[in-house]
């Protein structure tokens, strides 16, 4: 079994900044692709950055520049350091890990989810 906690989000104003923390636990070999997605009210589930253990990135265009991802692959740790938040990125953040887990087998995890709102 494998689990995703995210912590971190929260009600923040217009400019202002959040950083979501994700911690993965559980039997894991190796975590390959980390991200995260987001989820606004009656859209789409959308890509919003992710990183693989190498340490490349990827973001969504409307965050490069104001997103961060990060991650500890010796703690199986993310983070996403938000900064310039925009009415527009109010959404349900979810974490996301491909982990091989200690049978060699490959599987995608998603955590519950944390709730964003930028709202003056």
């Amino acid at each position: 079994q494998v689990q995703l906690v995210e912590s971190g989000g929260g009600l923040v104003q217009p400019g202002g900044s959040l950083r979501l923390s994700c911690t993965v636990s559980g039997s894991i070999y190796r975590i390959t692709v980390m991200g995260w997605y987001r989820q606004a009210p009656g859209k789409q589930r959308e890509l919003a950055a992710t990183i693989t253990r190498g340490g490349s990135t990827n973001y969504l265009d409307s965050v490069k520049g104001r997103f961060t991802i990060s991650r500890d692959n010796a703690e199986n740790t993310m983070s996403l350091q938000m900064t310039g938040l925009r009415p527009e990125d109010t959404a349900v953040y979810y974490c996301y890990a491909r982990v091989t887990g200690a049978m060699y087998t490959q599987d995608d995890y998603w955590g519950q989810g944390t709730q964003v709102t930028v709202s003056s």
